[in-house]
Formats: C-alpha cells, sequence, structure tokens
C-alpha cells in the first residue's frame, strides 16, 4: 500500500497496453504520462516521481490556453478567474489539470477516469467530466466528454498538451505538417490581436517543412479537414525514417504548436506539444467557438497518437 512518503507526485498510476502500444494515465489532472510503441517513446512525458512539467500531458478544461486578465463575460454577468499565469497576468489552461481524477472504469487496454468539477467563484458552473483512454493497433485513442450537471448554460473548451517527439530528432530537423490555413498574431503576453492567412509566409506548415530555428506557440485555425472531418499535425524525421501523427475529430477545429522554448533546462526545445483544441485562446472573451453546454447537455469528442504518418 502507497503511504505520503512513496506516493508519486502525480497519484495513482494507470497503465493500459494492447498490439505493442503502452501508455500510462496519471490520477493528478487525469492526464497521459508516457506513451510508446515497440519500446519506442513518441510521447516526452516524465518519471513517476516528477512533477508534472510545462503542462506535460494534462488535461485543459473548461478552457484551454489564455484568458487575458482572467476577465470575460457570459450571459451578460461579468466573471473573473484567479490568474494562473501573473507573470502575463492571465488565467491559463482551465480548472483541472492538478486536481485528483477518479478511476471510473479499468481493462487491460483502457482506462476512464473522471472529475466532478465544482462551481468556482470565476466559473459558477458545475461539470462532470470523464476521459477514456486507450490502445490498440491504432495507436493511443483519447475519448473525452463533458456535462453541465448544473441549472444554467454554460460555456466550455477543451484541449490537451502532450509533448511529442521522435528519439534522436532534434526539433529543428523535424519536418511540420499542420492543417491550418490561419494563424493567431499574439501580443507580448501570447494573448490574441488578430488572426492572418499563413500561405506564403514564414508560418505555413500545410506541407511538411523542417521547423529549423522557427520559434512556435502557435495557434492554427481553419483547417484543412480530411476526408471524416477530422485533421491531423504530423512530425516526420529529415529521413522518412520515423513519424508520429495527432489526429482529432470534428469537434477539434483548432491546433497548438509549441516548440517548447520557454521551458527550463534539459527540457527546453526537446520536444513539440502539439494540443488539439475547440477554440482558441482568450475565447472565453471572444466568444469564437466557444460550446454553449446548456444543463444536461453532454460534450464528447476524439483523439490519439499513432506512429507514422
Amino acid at each position: 500500500m502507497e503511504n505520503a512518503a512513496t506516493r508519486p507526485p502525480s497519484g495513482e498510476q494507470w497503465s493500459i497496453a494492447a498490439a505493442g502500444h503502452e501508455a500510462v494515465i496519471v490520477e493528478v489532472g487525469g492526464g497521459l504520462r508516457a506513451y510508446r510503441h515497440d519500446g519506442v517513446d513518441y510521447l516526452d512525458g516524465y518519471g513517476v516521481d516528477e512533477l508534472c512539467p510545462g503542462g506535460a500531458g494534462q488535461v485543459l478544461a473548461p478552457w484551454p490556453n489564455r484568458i487575458r486578465d482572467g476577465a470575460y463575460e457570459f450571459g451578460g454577468r461579468p466573471l473573473r478567474l484567479t490568474l494562473t499565469e501573473p507573470t502575463r497576468h492571465n488565467a491559463i489552461h482551465g480548472l483541472v489539470n492538478w486536481v485528483p481524477w477518479r478511476l471510473v472504469e479499468r481493462s487491460d487496454d483502457s482506462v476512464t477516469v473522471g472529475y466532478d468539477l465544482p462551481p468556482h467563484p470565476g466559473y459558477p458552473w458545475a461539470l462532470r467530466l470523464l476521459t477514456r483512454w486507450s490502445v490498440g493497433p491504432g495507436g493511443l485513442r483519447v475519448e473525452p466528454e463533458a456535462t453541465n450537471v448544473g441549472p444554467e448554460p454554460c460555456p466550455f473548451g477543451w484541449s490537451t498538451h502532450p509533448y511529442l517527439r521522435l528519439p534522436g530528432v532534434a526539433v529543428d530537423d523535424l519536418r511540420l505538417r499542420v492543417p491550418g490555413r490561419s494563424r493567431v498574431l499574439v501580443d507580448g503576453r501570447l494573448l490574441p490581436i488578430g488572426i492572418a492567412p499563413v500561405a506564403g509566409t514564414e508560418c505555413d506548415y500545410t506541407t511538411p517543412r523542417r521547423i529549423g530555428p522557427a520559434v512556435l506557440d502557435t495557434a492554427f485555425g481553419d483547417v484543412i479537414r480530411d476526408a471524416d472531418g477530422g485533421s491531423s499535425v504530423t512530425l516526420t524525421a529529415p529521413d522518412d525514417s520515423a513519424a508520429v501523427r495527432v489526429w482529432a475529430d470534428p469537434a477539434f477545429g483548432w491546433w497548438q504548436v509549441f516548440t517548447g522554448d520557454t521551458l527550463d533546462g534539459e527540457r527546453h526545445r526537446r520536444s513539440v506539444a502539439v494540443e488539439p483544441m475547440t477554440c482558441p485562446p482568450d475565447a472565453f472573451r471572444s466568444g469564437r467557438d466557444v460550446i454553449t453546454l446548456e444543463p444536461g447537455q453532454t460534450w464528447r469528442g476524439a483523439w490519439g497518437i499513432r506512429p507514422g504518418a
């Protein structure tokens, strides 16, 4: 039995495996700590004895990214969130990344975790959150859902924050494809000031190209959809010897790509965060692609990671 001295910083660890794919889901934040296939780590995760660094693998809800000054309005009501990024005076990445999620269901190849978000002073609505993580021949599959269990409509957004890497390939040498025809322009606080097309610019990754010295902490929108309505981001080795793909279903219309330049120590620019998002930064203020959940309504989505392009 675990005691206070031996309990990992990320809490309980739930391992799943099938078809050569393995993943570890954690209690604190209900996120992803490790993912590998045939012994190759494609996720730049963290050790069982480490505190989760840089949001690695965390679930970002009920909003992703930043909210300017933590202030917004919904239903004519002004609201103010705690500034969880005080150096930039922003509220960032939601309310559930450091809370303990509970085990709902588990098998050899899947685990479902949940968290009941109570009303907060800056987000006075109750949500029931569930995430099913599973592995199989197609890689890692993630199925999040959120239900408004309160009496009033509420705003909602979702993302997850995995860092991807290809063993032995530096970030500069990775070839990146992002299916976004536009990008969000940001100010010094990394908050939106506009949207611009990427065609003909250094931010056009609609066809794969080397990242090189580019510094990215960028939201891409106006996504190029696959035949099934979803979209995907790929990272490929220079010689095409390895690749990893992050895919998302039609519930996700934005991608955030972060090359880790603001991370400290050995994690600095070591991997690339590829985040499927339902809405862009500062969406609670702009209203852009914010989901309004009516009382009793459930939102569902799906995304995943698989080796190969």
